[in-house]
């Protein structure tokens, strides 16, 4: 979520101008979702908002932004309207909506806010102007404003939830943009081999984790930024300490130890998916000795093992990983696709 962020504040310490891109509203199918985001240098790109034609019409508009002096609204801001199919020769066919924002010096405060924001795990939404240049108004998870002030003229957003567009009283554009702390949470128990791949292979997800091990000596110097280390002599005490609906996947080197953690998860009846690493002998045995230590059988249905995605029966570390992370992407994306379920349709803004 963050590569856009980190991009525009390295381009602002070296001075280096950019263009955020970033994908307004989209109708029918797209290769990305609203809010996804890139950022175009003069010489450099940094995300993407779906490749192919799409994008590359985009680089060349965000260059011409640069190109031109920042004198005039349409060198500031812009919103552009794409059909994928007939314009565009791409196969998705729908109609996507770009905003561009060149990112001037007084739009550091912003930057600066989100950070802020972000570091404290809340929830918050940019509201910016797509025809006029006022700087970006930020406002918390209730819509009220962190940083600068909403125009009278612009209505409240009738959801903070997803990328969309609205209109204030004047016919203006305005990009409504979320930027939520809101991602998915894995506990991993186990730096051992397995894990250690895991852990590599989730590095560029759409997560964070919490990586557990009571052996220090286990962990790597470095670990991806998304991951979190605990060294901990009571690893079980994790469980109980991370919020609702958390994930977790236990993959220790003793058997003893995943039979204590698998317990205390399944104890836990908020918490979020369950994966062991075994064999259907060593889930058989589990649900023996857990039922005899108290677990409902209903729950003991929570409990998946083995893990990865069935069809694929490699052992290497790194197969393993790489089929239990793809199950992890399938329950995290029907979650969310559950959630926003419960969420407004976006108003169309042509």
């Amino acid at each position: 979520m963050n590569d856009w962020h980190s991009a525009l504040f390295s381009a602002a310490a070296d001075g280096e101008p950019a263009v955020l891109v970033t994908i307004a509203s989209v109708q029918g199918s797209s290769p990305r979702e609203p809010g996804a985001k890139m950022v175009v240098t003069a010489h450099a790109q940094i995300g993407t908002v779906g490749g192919g034609h799409l994008e590359m019409r985009a680089c060349d508009i965000a260059r011409d932004m640069l190109a031109a002096p920042p004198t005039s609204v349409a060198a500031i801001r812009r919103i552009e309207r794409f059909s994928l199919g007939p314009s565009l020769g791409q196969c998705c066919g729908g109609v996507v909506f770009l905003a561009f924002e060149r990112i001037r010096e007084n739009d550091r405060a912003a930057l600066d806010c989100i950070d802020a924001c972000w570091r404290n795990r809340e929830d918050i939404t940019r509201l910016v102007a797509l025809d006029a240049t006022w700087p970006p108004v930020v406002v918390d998870g209730a819509g009220f404003p962190r940083m600068g002030a909403i125009p009278r003229i612009v209505p409240r957003p009738d959801h903070l939830d997803a990328c969309h567009l609205i209109k204030d009283a004047e016919g203006g554009r305005w990009l409504v943009d979320p930027l939520l702390v809101r991602r998915p949470l894995l506990v991993l128990f186990g730096a051992g081999h397995v894990g250690a791949a895991t852990i590599r292979a989730l590095a560029d997800l759409p997560c964070d984790v919490i990586w557990v091990d009571e052996r220090e000596n286990m962990f790597p110097e470095s670990v991806p930024p998304n991951v979190k280390i605990e060294v901990t002599d009571t690893p079980a005490a994790v469980v109980d300490d991370v919020p609702a609906a958390t994930s977790y996947l236990v993959m220790t080197h003793s058997h003893a130890l995943d039979q204590l953690l698998a317990e205390a998860i399944l104890r836990r009846v908020d918490a979020g998916w369950f994966g062991l690493i075994g064999s259907k002998t060593k889930r058989m045995q589990f649900e023996h000795r857990l039922l005899e230590r108290g677990i409902a059988r209903m729950r003991l249905s929570n409990m998946v093992c083995p893990v990865g995605i069935p069809g694929i029966g490699g052992k290497s570390p790194a197969v393993i990983a790489a089929s239990v992370c793809a199950q992890l992407l399938q329950v995290w994306e029907t979650e969310e696709r559950t959630r926003m379920q419960s969420v407004p349709d976006s108003p169309s803004v042509p």
